[in-house]
């Protein structure tokens, strides 16, 4: 039913302005008591062997929301309501911004993939942090808050950015993730390199610590699939040094080539700048968890997202190392069953499995392929 609503509505729209539509959908509906409940009842029932704990938080399950769709932490109990076990905010800045021009957000139907160049658009994270404490929870979620760079802000005071995020934010983050992959904010990317990477991470760590006394907030780092291997391999390392709790693999990619992309090369290259998510981004971003996860094994916490679609998707990457998978494309494709699809496929390959719980299945294959 919903890829009728989506070949004859949504498919036939700027796909920025059916986002907002389907938004705002979810938001007033998680608003009505007996239609939440009812909602929440049919589309995120729960599985008792798929419970899970990452960085010292207990979740539902391992299946999350990618940054990316709810920005401004508007829609947390929504998309809860529609099955998602953590739900991740943001990307959000240290100073609002309306992001870059539109038209800016491009759907490649014949590969369910999206290109995007946002730049980060968000009510800014004295907002943000307003709108997480004036929170009443309906739904219990774990909610992760993803920190970017402001856009005007130069390379050389990005640090000082991040840290008055992370100082309007930590108390209100059960993790907090440092964003350094996007490619829609110039200069970015380049945060990625260890040399600008570990002042970085180490200033928002004890920016978490000087403001939350009462608790440690779980620091992670989401990167890109586009680094070099001996990057990502750098990345390990420093992440392993710094004691970070998490690595999320992985962002957008830039690249167009070797995709296998079905979509017209002359239709690709008129879409222009952004980064590409979606099926295609599925090769790389396994590729790069399995390599993150032989490099650091259980020592670090590892989120795999992109370009999973289905249960099965998500399963080798529990099987390549990821104690939690996110998503995000395939949601605007899938509609509001996949989640309830994904769990109960989990469900299935686990008791179809040789593994107790999901936890000794992360890194299975790996450690198979590693030996």
């Amino acid at each position: 039913m919903y890829s009728l609503l989506f070949r004859l509505l949504f498919q036939r729209m700027d796909p920025e302005r059916a986002h907002h539509l389907a938004f705002g959908w979810i938001r007033r509906a998680a608003r009505v008591p007996v239609l939440r409940t009812f909602v929440a009842a049919v589309l995120a029932p729960r599985h008792k062997a798929l419970r899970t704990e990452a960085f010292g938080l207990r979740m539902h399950g391992p299946f999350g929301l990618a940054a990316g769709f709810d920005k401004n932490a508007s829609a947390i109990d929504g998309m809860t309501m529609l099955g998602f076990d953590h739900v991740e905010i943001g990307t959000v800045t240290g100073e609002p911004q309306p992001g870059n021009p539109k038209k800016r957000l491009f759907r490649l139907v014949a590969d369910r993939a999206l290109v995007n160049r946002m730049g980060f658009n968000n009510d800014g994270s004295a907002a943000v942090a307003e709108r997480l404490a004036a929170r009443k929870t309906v739904f219990r979620t774990t909610v992760g808050v993803n920190i970017g760079k402001t856009k005007i802000v130069p390379e050389d005071e990005a640090v000082a950015d991040y840290v008055t995020s992370t100082e309007r934010l930590a108390a209100h983050a059960d993790y907090l993730v440092v964003n350094v992959s996007s490619p829609n904010t110039p200069g970015l990317r380049n945060l990625q390199a260890t040399e600008a990477l570990r002042p970085l991470l180490t200033a928002v760590r004890e920016a978490a610590d000087r403001t939350v006394t009462t608790r440690r907030v779980p620091l992670l780092v989401k990167i890109a699939p586009d680094l070099a291997d001996e990057d990502v391999d750098a990345v390990a390392d420093l992440a392993l040094e710094l004691g970070l709790d998490g690595i999320i693999a992985t962002n957008t990619t830039i690249a167009r080539d070797g995709l296998g992309l079905k979509t017209p090369k002359r239709t690709v290259e008129a879409i222009g700048a952004g980064g590409l998510s979606g099926a295609p981004l599925k090769a790389r971003s396994l590729e790069v968890l399995s390599r993150l996860y032989a490099r650091v094994g259980d020592r670090i916490t590892l989120v795999g997202v992109g370009g999973i679609e289905t249960a099965d998707d998500a399963w080798e990457r529990i099987l390549a190392g990821a104690t939690l998978v996110q998503g995000y494309s395939a949601f605007i494709y899938e509609g509001p069953f996949w989640c309830r699809r994904i769990h109960r496929g989990l469900a299935e390959k686990l008791a179809a499995s040789p593994y107790a719980t999901l936890a000794e299945a992360v890194g299975a294959e790996t450690r198979k392929a590693t030996a």
